[in-house]
């Protein structure tokens, strides 16, 4: 029997702060998602009142030659939502680009940022390095820290869970608010708070320090079985462990990382560590006793994420009534920012 779809009946969570969260729809979530964000989001939604924006129009600043991408994978990245446990009763789920007040509100905060301050933001610098755009940067992605600082205002959010690559945009938008309320004598607007994943970023199967989409070195919540074993027989260890004999290096070896993180059984753990350490283990053992410990994991979310994604109506819907909620909470902000600036002509 499939699972059902849980009823659309938002619980406003009163108590606990507003926290703004999200993620752009180019893929479908991976382990590095879950371990930076969405296992957060599961244990906060219970405490707080929580947002969780699709973000297609970032997606867009450079994906805008492949709209369709970003179509399909909205749908994607919601059945992942929903199959980690995030329960639109909870938290509303919303798509960004439906959402008149956030370009609105980008507007505005333009005009409070020199350019140069947006071509020195840390995590933009690194970002079109990464993407080798050299002069042909997009001018809609230069600006998405803005757009960002829109998304976390327009709900009033106070905690932004953010990796740590993540803080310069956090900062970015705690610019914008005090110079915004500053300028016009208001406090309109609210400063967030970067809060940081107390899990450390989970490497690539690669070896490199991020788990990536574009890097193409993710396992991702969707794999069947037969995938995530093919990926994790190719994972990356310690190129100088050649032999079973020879002592291997622990830190630094991505399949011991997703041990630490996703095995129960620590005490295991320590002693194949040791084991490696001293030599006498080889890598195919540790990565066999990994392929067991995700496919528990993993087997579940699959599970349900297939059933979910049986009914993709239901879960459009559930996007549908998220985003409704979502226009009402913005709106109301940008009817008080228009005040302030002193722009409610009608009013």
């Amino acid at each position: 029997m499939c699972q059902k779809i849980p009823p659309l009946q938002y619980t406003i969570q009163s108590m606990g702060q507003v926290i703004l969260t999200g993620d752009r729809p180019t893929g479908k979530l991976h382990l590095g998602h879950y371990v930076g964000s969405l296992a957060s989001r599961v244990r906060l939604q219970d405490q707080h009142r929580q947002f969780v924006l699709i973000a297609d129009s970032q997606a867009l600043t450079d994906h805008a030659h492949e709209p369709c991408k970003v179509r399909e994978n909205i749908l994607e990245v919601a059945f992942d939502y929903l199959a980690v446990g995030v329960d639109p009763r909870k938290t509303t789920i919303c798509i960004q680009s439906l959402i008149p007040a956030l370009p609105e509100l980008t507007m505005y905060y333009l005009n409070l940022v020199t350019w140069n301050r947006l071509k020195h933001n840390p995590t933009v610098k690194s970002e079109i390095q990464q993407k080798g755009y050299g002069e042909e940067v997009p001018a809609g992605f230069m600006i998405y820290p803005i757009s960002q600082a829109a998304d976390i205002t327009a709900f009033k959010a106070t905690l932004v869970p953010v990796g740590d690559d993540q803080i310069p945009m956090i900062e970015q938008t705690v610019e914008v608010v005090r110079k915004f309320n500053r300028l016009y004598n208001t406090s309109v607007l609210l400063e967030p708070e970067a809060v940081l994943s107390a899990q450390a970023r989970l490497p690539g199967l690669d070896g490199r320090a991020k788990m990536s989409k574009s890097l193409g070195n993710a396992i991702y919540l969707s794999d069947d079985a037969d995938t995530l074993a093919k990926k994790i027989k190719g994972m990356y260890t310690d190129p100088g462990h050649l032999r079973v004999e020879d002592p291997g290096k622990v830190e630094g070896n991505p399949v011991f990382t997703y041990l630490d993180v996703f095995a129960t059984d620590k005490e295991k753990v320590r002693s194949l560590k040791d084991r490696y350490a001293r030599g006498g283990l080889g890598d195919s053992t540790v990565k066999k006793y990994l392929l067991e410990v995700l496919e528990e994991f993993l087997s579940p979310i699959r599970q349900r994420r297939q059933e979910i994604a049986q009914d993709p109506k239901a879960v459009m819907q559930i996007l549908h009534e998220g985003t409704r909620v979502a226009i009402e909470v913005a709106h109301k902000t940008l009817v008080e920012v228009r005040q302030a600036m002193g722009i409610n002509y009608f009013t």
